[in-house]
């Protein structure tokens, strides 16, 4: 697939930017933080443009089986909806965890992070949601500079005619110039390498 590239130094869409990377840190420490709670910290599933939290990576030990689905191909556990208490146990003992797997789902509900919209960041700097889902792309915001790669072209010009002719449209981000490759991968190594020297340090 061929990729556009683009930066925009608009205020308002830097700050859109800013705004949402801030949303997927939040989320991504309250992941982290499940490791608190569970024992192994949430999976960072994703699904089109949404983040959110599938299960926790604890061990494939049977004995956890009536409260956390099998392990997914990565190693990770959905907890049940309900107990799926074994067979050949006492009534007592079907009862214990039936009350185990209460208290499971309510520090589940207390501690998983919502899910997280990516849709609201393409709305709020003028992409539609819909070019996203089919062909992709990625934003990041690096020195007051919004940066982003699409799967499909944005031109301010053919942008404004097919709104005054009522056709539809990818949108068009404020302030977007297209970019040489480049440009844009040099500001995305320097975006990532912070959290290399914090991973290494």
């Amino acid at each position: 697939m061929t990729h556009y590239f683009y930066k925009s130094e608009s205020p308002e869409v830097v700050a859109e930017l800013m705004a949402w990377e801030a949303k997927k840190a939040v989320f991504d420490a309250a992941r982290l933080r499940l490791k608190e709670v569970f024992g192994a910290p949430g999976s960072p599933m994703k699904s089109g443009t949404t983040l959110y939290v599938g299960g926790v990576k604890l061990s494939a030990d049977s004995a956890l089986d009536p409260h956390w689905c099998r392990p997914d191909d990565f190693g990770y556990r959905s907890l049940r909806v309900a107990a799926k208490p074994p067979k050949g146990i006492t009534k007592e003992e079907r009862a214990a965890i039936r009350e185990e797997h209460k208290r499971l789902l309510a520090l589940w509900e207390e501690h998983c992070p919502g899910r997280v919209d990516g849709d609201e960041l393409w709305r709020a700097i003028g992409i539609n949601n819909g070019s996203i889902w089919l062909s992709g792309g990625i934003s990041f915001a690096q020195d007051g500079v919004g940066y982003f790669a699409f799967g499909f072209e944005i031109n301010q010009e053919r942008h404004d005619a097919l709104v005054s002719s009522g056709q539809g449209t990818n949108g068009w981000v404020d302030g977007a110039v297209e970019i040489f490759p480049r440009e844009y991968e040099a500001a995305r190594l320097a975006k990532l390498e912070p959290k290399s020297e914090a991973a290494h340090g």
